[in-house]
């Protein structure tokens, strides 16, 4: 029922995703991610959600990379979240904005060491000769930045933020008739619900 719902969607969210936490097998954080460059061609792929707030829903990734290009070209982003467990989805559309570099590098520090020198040893979307090339190219930072001593975060591995315009929730009901929500920004950066038909 609408009248049991929170005001703001975050709330809802944070509910839903510590049950995923607990209930899930792999991955509860992971969410599609959908860009479009200039081209019109909408991509999708996997990405880890890092953390939301106010601000928005945040995640980190090369920015060279194909999603990095289609956010430079168009700034708008949907994020869906699927937990086949709970049977429960939530789409996020909004704005994109880069996450400040105090965060990028915070985040990068956090990563295991082994994530840490990928970051650097993959050319994130480009062609790849041979797996043999990659496993060199790994070799080689291990030995630039030898395990146990400060990895730099390469200027590409950065953050970003999806503002979110809107947010909806779908739980699912046995006869099909699921249930829908949509918690939308008004002009007052307030949040109105609406029902949405299955």
């Amino acid at each position: 029922m609408r009248e049991n719902l929170p005001d703001n969607p975050l709330q809802l969210f944070q509910n839903w995703l510590s049950m995923a936490r607990e209930s899930e097998i792999n991955d509860p954080d992971a969410m599609a991610l959908a860009t479009c460059g200039k081209d019109g061609r909408p991509s999708v792929r996997m990405v880890l959600l890092k953390s939301f707030d106010e601000k928005g829903f945040k995640f980190h990734t090369n920015c060279e990379s194909d999603k990095g290009q289609q956010l430079i070209e168009n700034p708008y982003a949907s994020l869906c979240f699927y937990w086949k467990s709970l049977r429960k989805q939530v789409r996020v559309d909004g704005a994109v904005i880069r996450a400040g570099e105090d965060e990028a590098d915070q985040y990068f520090a956090d990563r295991p060491y082994a994530r840490q020198v990928g970051a650097w040893a993959s050319q994130q979307s480009r062609p790849l000769e041979s797996r043999d090339f990659l496993e060199n190219r790994i070799r080689e930072f291990e030995k630039l930045y030898p395990e146990g001593t400060k990895v730099p975060r390469p200027r590409y591995w950065i953050g970003y933020r999806v503002v979110p315009q809107s947010i909806e929730f779908w739980w699912d009901n046995p006869d099909r008739l699921h249930d829908r929500f949509v918690y939308e920004k008004n002009t007052d950066q307030n949040w109105t619900i609406t029902r949405l038909y299955p």
